[in-house]
């Protein structure tokens, strides 16, 4: 579109100059032009024990977890394939065996 950065806020890619900042209009976070893309920092998911997750990774559950709104629990010792990390609370998206799609905390899983 233009040569403006994208939002570092929301990723959007509508943001305009007004004096000295860059705006965005979608979440109306506002950021100084001179800290450009300094700003963004790569994000690292990390699992109980300290290690560095990435797409792709197996892990295994080290509690039983509850399933909101079931009465089905993830046993502890599940092996999770093939997991998505994604920003937000819950920050591993994956499919388990017998349950289905689902996100976890990473704070609830070690790498495999």
């Amino acid at each position: 579109m233009s040569g403006l950065p994208n939002c570092p806020k929301c990723k959007s890619e509508y943001t305009y100059e007004d004096g000295t900042n860059y705006v965005c209009p979608e979440c109306a976070h506002e950021w100084a032009k001179d800290a450009g893309e300094s700003t963004e920092q790569a994000r690292v998911w990390k699992d109980a024990n300290g290690n560095v997750l990435q797409d792709g990774d197996s892990v295994t559950v080290i509690k039983d977890l509850k399933i909101k709104g079931s009465s089905s629990v993830v046993k502890v010792g599940t092996k999770v394939k093939n997991i998505r990390l994604i920003d937000g609370d819950h920050d591993i998206d994956c499919k388990i065996d017998g349950i289905g799609a689902m996100q976890l905390k990473s704070e609830f899983v070690k790498k495999a």
